[in-house]
């Protein structure tokens, strides 16, 4: 989510940094900008929308100069337009930042009880003012960027410029992507590599706590205020092989960008004391809540059953889900106590939304969780209860992976929110759950490295024309996406189904051809799962198992067998999807199909 690009050499920085940015459109973003120095000073083009606006301001009042830092932004902060579009200025000062500051608010009044003027929306306006605060105390622009990153929380990669310092730029990161590109007579940063291939292969992976001085023949790092060395790596990609970041296809990309995905979901969100910060969702509306719908379709809808999960565990309340496109058409009866919450990827999915529109008319209270800022089902809602944004980012693949891990974060932060509001969930119980979900992005880090062992059983895989995948508890979504993910893009014909069905007609079509994906899971249902898996092996049915570290014995039953991280019982959802997304992917692959663009299918169904 979110480009940044910054420039110092001896070509035009306006067309540099465009460029650059237009290879990075695959990001997604609602607004684009540039600032460039020169000698007449520091000035800036922004505009809303597309680059195509950016470059039509660009060509009606041209910015001419060698050095620049350029932004496409994904709106967190403030609406999307051309007020809140960085960069954002402080006098002499300019910034771009890709992430988010969880102390924005606290620093932005610190900074305007010293006189900062604030003109936007965003949490990177402070940056631009802490830094021109700490020029003006006699700092020089490195001293004042230093200083100004260690009163940052949160994740950031920036890049900032000065009119007082014309040869060269500041660049800093922390939990978010940024790298140093070296070239002949001109240097540049960005937050991916395509967006300087044109001009070197020579680039520098700089790490977290990473400061880089940036002029027109060299790049300075420090880390800690200390002078260090990083390896400089040549990347031999070509450029559409580096928009996948040298994955193969971008859903393989997105199957791995999954642990930053939720980093970002979680990012400013997990206070003190068990609190939970939903910025554009309303808990204390919830008060008096008694019941709960949510309503999706696809592979939203299989996280609303994780949801209802989650929300009746951790808060106490009744859940219900609905299919958008059934709920919409029933008859309802609705009491003062009802909310109804619409998930949706894109925001712009035409069931939920009419779903949403129908009750919203009748007076009940309605909210969203969505990935797209200001999108459909954001604005319906937003003068109701509002809505959780996922901070997925963009996802290019039409196969869901990311959206379906981040819908199920923000389910879990909005249940204890929910248990907080409510009182049904103690300080130390909502504490203990919102640690759990700190430490999740690092076991789906774990579930991840062992993909290639999943990548070994496509051959094995592929081998059969139809599935059953089983789960029980919350892995019974998970079971059903499964399938949903194999045969999006596989064409395998795959059916998901809650484990103890199985005896109730499934087990008939169990041959020697017929394999099951079995997910046991390592809670109180364990148990029944394998029997289930053993009725199976004793009518000749292949079973693949996934199952948690430490179950190495069901070997014994398995004739394949994978492992994930033990993780606590309410994560186990997000990562056993993680296996179950590179099965479908791999085995597609082995298959040949088209596996970001599979047949018959739209990433948003703004259809009915």
């Amino acid at each position: 989510m979110c480009g940044i690009v910054g420039y110092i050499g001896a070509q035009d920085a306006s067309e540099v940094l465009v460029e650059g940015l237009k290879t990075l459109e695959y990001r997604g973003y609602d607004s684009a900008g540039v600032a460039i120095l020169a000698e007449g000073g520091l000035d800036r083009r922004r505009a809303e929308g597309k680059l195509r606006n950016l470059s039509k301001r660009l060509k009606e009042a041209p910015l001419a100069g060698t050095l620049g830092i350029g932004h496409t932004r994904w709106a967190t902060h403030g609406k999307p337009n051309e007020t809140n579009a960085h960069p954002h200025r402080a006098g002499g000062v300019a910034v771009v930042h890709n992430g988010i500051i969880e102390n924005y608010a606290a620093l932005r009044q610190e900074l305007q009880a010293d006189g900062a003027v604030f003109t936007s929306e965003t949490d990177t306006e402070v940056v631009a003012h802490l830094v021109s605060h700490f020029r003006a105390q006699g700092l020089d622009l490195q001293a004042s960027v230093a200083a100004s990153i260690e009163r940052l929380e949160g994740a950031y990669a920036i890049a900032v410029v000065d009119e007082a310092y014309p040869d060269e730029f500041i660049a800093a990161r922390e939990s978010s992507p940024l790298i140093l590109a070296l070239g002949d007579d001109e240097n540049l940063v960005a937050s991916d590599l395509p967006a300087v291939l044109a001009h070197t292969r020579k680039v520098v992976f700089l790490q977290d706590g990473d400061l880089v001085r940036v002029t027109r023949g060299e790049a300075q790092i420090f880390a800690e205020g200390a002078l260090v060395e990083r390896p400089v790596k040549r990347v031999d990609w070509s450029p559409a092989a580096a928009q996948k970041g040298g994955y193969k296809h971008f859903m393989l990309k997105e199957i791995f960008e999954q642990p930053r995905a939720v980093t970002d979901t979680l990012t400013g969100r997990l206070g003190r004391g068990g609190e939970v910060h939903l910025e554009h969702f309303d808990l204390e509306a919830l008060k008096g809540i008694q019941h709960i719908s949510l309503v999706a379709c696809g592979t939203s809808w299989h996280a609303a059953l994780v949801g209802r999960d989650l929300i009746e565990s951790i808060a106490g309340i009744p859940v219900s889900v609905e299919y958008a496109h059934e709920y919409r058409y029933r008859r309802h009866i609705f009491g003062p106590g009802d909310a109804v919450i619409g998930i949706s990827q894109s925001g712009e999915t035409a069931d939920t939304l009419a779903a949403l529109g129908e009750v919203k008319a009748r007076g009940v209270r309605v909210g969203a969780i969505t990935n797209v800022m200001e999108s459909a089902v954001a604005r319906l809602s937003g003068d109701s209860l509002g809505v959780i944004y996922t901070h997925a980012g963009p996802e290019i693949g039409v196969a869901s992976t990311k959206a379906f891990t981040t819908q199920m974060v923000s389910l879990h932060l909005l249940a204890v929110g929910i248990g907080r509001t409510l009182g049904t969930l103690t300080v130390e119980e909502a504490t203990a759950e919102l640690e759990a979900l700190r430490h999740l992005p690092h076991w789906m880090e774990q579930a991840l490295e062992g993909a290639s062992q999943v990548a070994e059983l496509a051959p094995w895989a592929s081998e059969f024309d139809n599935y059953l995948f089983l789960g029980r508890g919350n892995l019974f979504p998970v079971a059903l996406e499964g399938a949903l993910k194999l045969k999006e893009i596989s064409y395998i014909h795959a059916e998901g189904y809650a484990a103890g069905e199985m005896k109730h007609g499934p087990i008939a079509l169990i041959t020697e051809h017929f394999p099951t994906v079995a997910l046991v899971g390592s809670d109180d249902l364990k148990a029944k799962v394998v029997s289930n898996i053993e009725e199976l092996k004793a009518r000749g049915g292949p079973v693949l198992i996934v199952a948690s570290e430490g179950d190495e014995d069901l070997a014994r039953i398995a004739d394949q067998l994978v492992l994930v991280p033990e993780v606590p019982e309410r994560l186990q959802p997000v990562i056993y999807s993680l296996p179950m997304q590179l099965l479908a992917y791999h085995v597609a692959d082995f298959l040949g199909t088209d596996v970001d663009q599979p047949r018959n299918l739209a990433k948003s169904v703004t259809v009915e």
